[in-house]
């Protein structure tokens, strides 16, 4: 099925210079002799933490304090950024005033204390607030409430609900919302030295009449697209199998063009994803496929982690210790998680903010801790800098300071204190030695359109590789992730009416993206 589409088309960092960061009082072991096991904080943009150089430095400091050797640094909140140099525009927060850049000041003194920096980015929130960005550029005032037409980007419920509390989405379905979400994260990785990026809400919204299916997708260009593709004509029901599945490859085909978009850019760059853990874990609902994330917000990490389009996942395991139930629940989802890292990476992320200090603990060693087939997750994530633990949310931040003190010392401090001495960023062996290449292409049309949800078949012809098969996004975009060194036919399903080379060959080299070029097609129809 197709549709044709019209084709879219440094800071201050002086402040690190002259701060002397001492770590834990403990000697720390050489570099080399470190174990691996990722350690950071989520550091949110909503709160204290990146605003000015003198907080940076802070953040870098307690980061410093837990051994950690990562930081999750939010620089993309609703369609703003905290940076100068993106195509998302400059937030209105009340951070200081240009040419200070957040995201390059924290990169700077990040680095000179030997931490990465991952960039954090929420994908399919737009805005949160009854008053509109300041910004004419921002997508809210682009493409938002006073917007009509195929302009319009915002995702919609079934019923026709658009805003929920304050908040308005975008819909993954929408061609030009996906074209927009890859050139803005892309222009971070492009400008500025982060060690990736970490997407969240990389997935359909919540507030759901129920917690089997979503209501949400509802936008009249993804429901037109979904049309097409299936041959009909209906307004599907938000619990039909056909409409869920289309939905939910819409977020897994935005990961893929964002994981390979990112590989050609900087290969190096690590694509994080934030996973949501709702309810029980799999082993007690009856699989994958029965949890609430894979039915209710259309989020299949477990196959990002299969097809290898994300380099690590970060799981929101956000549950109070202090209730046996929800204690249960992070049993279940740490187990999972270990269990299934398919050759990639999965760390544990408690919330911090729900739990006192003793239980936030108790989760660190829990999540740290060999599961029964003997794994073990790549490491911790805590949720977040702000809120250390679920005393004072909130509140003051000396106050706040006091229990993140307090969690520092319990956890590199005293008997089972995981974090006692430094550790090291595991390695992506799959990227540092790849033993795999990539292919991609784009299906474009004389006079400025796309082939929309054409099939594309990748079939090897000097290797023992099994075809695979892919369908083309609104741009026309596809993308094979992994697949074996050697000589491939690119072979399109050309629509009635549509001509034009239907075939090419490629070849495909370790840790290269390979263009398949397939020239430009004439639509007769």
């Amino acid at each position: 099925m197709r549709r044709i589409l019209p084709t879219l088309a440094a800071g201050l960092g002086l402040l690190a210079s002259s701060l002397v960061f001492a770590g834990p009082a403990a000697a720390a072991p050489a570099e080399d002799d470190r174990p691996e096991q990722w350690r950071s904080y989520w550091v949110d943009a909503f709160n204290e933490g990146l605003y000015t150089p003198e907080q940076a430095a802070r953040t870098v400091q307690d980061a410093l304090d837990i051994n950690a050797n990562a930081l999750i640094v939010q620089v993309g909140r609703r369609y703003d950024c905290f940076c100068n140099r993106a195509d998302y525009p400059r937030t209105d927060a009340a951070v200081d005033p240009a040419p200070y850049d957040p995201l390059d000041e924290i990169i700077e003194q990040a680095h000179a204390a030997g931490l990465e920096v991952h960039a954090w980015v929420n994908v399919n929130t737009l805005w949160n607030s009854t008053t509109p960005p300041r910004s004419p550029e921002h997508v809210y005032n682009q493409h938002g409430p006073d917007v009509e037409g195929a302009d319009r980007w915002l995702n919609k419920k079934f019923d026709g609900t658009e805003v929920q509390g304050a908040n308005v989405y975008v819909d993954p379905g929408h061609p030009d919302v996906a074209d927009y979400i890859v050139s803005a994260v892309s222009s971070i990785v492009s400008e500025y030295d982060v060690d990736g990026v970490n997407l969240d809400y990389i997935r359909y919204p919540d507030h759901n009449s129920t917690t089997t299916h979503s209501d949400w997708g509802y936008n009249d260009v993804s429901v037109a697209r979904f049309q097409e593709a299936a041959g009909r004509a209906d307004v599907p029901e938000p619990d039909d199998a056909e409409w869920t599945d289309w939905r939910r490859d819409q977020v897994t085909g935005l990961v893929r063009k964002l994981y390979l978009t990112l590989w050609d850019i900087d290969p190096a760059a690590r694509l994080s994803v934030n996973a949501i853990t709702y309810g029980n874990g799999p082993q007690a609902v009856g699989g994958w496929e029965n949890t609430r994330t894979y039915s209710e917000v259309l989020q299949d990490w477990v196959g990002w982690l299969d097809e290898g389009v994300t380099d690590t996942v970060m799981t929101m395991n956000y549950k109070r210790n202090w209730q046996p139930a929800q204690q249960q629940m992070f049993a279940e989802w740490s187990e999972f998680m270990a269990d299934n890292q398919m050759g990639r990476q999965t760390v544990n992320g408690p919330g911090l903010y729900l739990n006192p200090v003793g239980d936030s603990l108790a989760q660190a060693q829990q999540a740290l801790a060999p599961t029964a087939a003997g794994n073990t997750v790549a490491g911790w994530s805590g949720y977040a800098y702000a809120n250390p633990s679920s005393t004072h949310v909130d509140g003051s931040w000396q106050d706040r300071s006091a229990e993140r003190d307090a969690l520092t010392e319990a956890l590199t401090q005293g008997p089972g204190a995981p974090f006692s001495e430094p550790a090291s960023v595991p390695a992506m062996t799959w990227k540092d030695t790849p033993s795999d290449g990539h292919v991609t292409g784009r299906l474009a049309v004389r006079g400025g359109g796309v082939l929309d949800q054409a099939d594309v078949t990748l079939k090897p012809l000097t290797n023992r590789s099994q075809p695979v098969s892919a369908t083309t996004d609104g741009d026309g975009w596809f993308g094979f992730a992994h697949v074996d060194p050697g000589v491939y036919l690119v072979t399109v399903d050309l629509p009635r009416g549509v001509v034009g080379a239907p075939v090419t060959a490629v070849k495909v080299d370790r840790g290269q993206v390979t263009e398949a070029r397939l020239g430009t097609y004439i639509d007769l129809s």
